[in-house]
């Protein structure tokens, strides 16, 4: 069995719709979001509308946890503050309600999901190097884990201490790694094309999934809705 792990959507409905479709495609059923469904893009409802009706599992991210109000901003530069004010004005009260009762990891058999990383994900820390990804690898029991968080897709294995940001396919049988699924809304690996990845549980194979969608649409809400110009031109180059 395939399951689809999904992260960083950041209120692109354009991008969500278009991997959801995907994935319905493919006849995956078993769909978990690492979170930040919110944040920087123009459709906060439409995109918390579509992970409650499709997604097994959502998780909290940084993004939303700001947005309902559980995080200090002033940590977040301009951009996101702005987005996160402007996005919690214009969320249902359902939608909000979601949002804020999300749990910050999830566990299924030896594999951990999580929005940032395995140890105080509330935390809200990077892991950027071999060194950082060793050092939670160390401090948890779980084979396998699955974040998001800083948009970059790369894969950390334990045994051999390297990081792999360059292969679709990954064997991930004989070692234990911390996967970074990429982002669906905002990618910045310099690929605009929306990011995540298929899990074959049977066969322990990883693939990563780039699909275009489109980018220009989501460039004329975010502008339409008076937000940051800055967030509308970065999704043109996946920077």
């Amino acid at each position: 069995m395939k399951i689809a792990v999904i992260s960083d959507i950041h209120a692109n409905l354009e991008a969500l719709t278009t991997v959801l479709s995907y994935l319905q495609q493919q006849h995956i059923q078993r769909i978990f979001c690492l979170g930040d469904v919110v944040g920087y893009g123009p459709r906060p409802n439409e995109c918390v509308e579509q992970i409650r009706q499709t997604c097994e599992v959502c998780l909290m991210g940084n993004h939303d946890h700001a947005v309902v109000g559980l995080t200090d901003i002033t940590y977040f530069n301009q951009y996101a503050q702005e987005s996160v004010l402007w996005t919690r004005k214009q969320l249902t009260k359902s939608n909000f309600q979601f949002l804020k009762q999300l749990k910050f990891y999830h566990e299924e058999n030896d594999i951990l999901f999580v929005h940032s990383t395995p140890l105080n994900p509330e935390e809200w820390d990077y892991i950027f190097s071999e060194r950082e990804a060793r050092y939670h690898l160390d401090r948890v029991p779980h084979r396998l884990v699955f974040i998001g968080h800083s948009h970059l897709p790369m894969v950390f294995s334990y045994q051999d201490g390297k990081r792999y940001q360059d292969r679709m396919v990954l064997d991930l049988k004989a070692d234990r790694y911390i996967v970074n699924v990429g982002s669906v809304g905002q990618p910045r690996d310099g690929d605009p094309r929306a990011c995540f990845v298929l899990y074959d549980l049977d066969h322990q194979v990883l693939e990563y999934i780039r699909l275009e969608y489109d980018v220009q649409k989501t460039y004329q809400e975010i502008i339409d809705r008076n937000l940051p110009t800055f967030l509308a031109i970065r999704l043109l180059s996946g920077f």
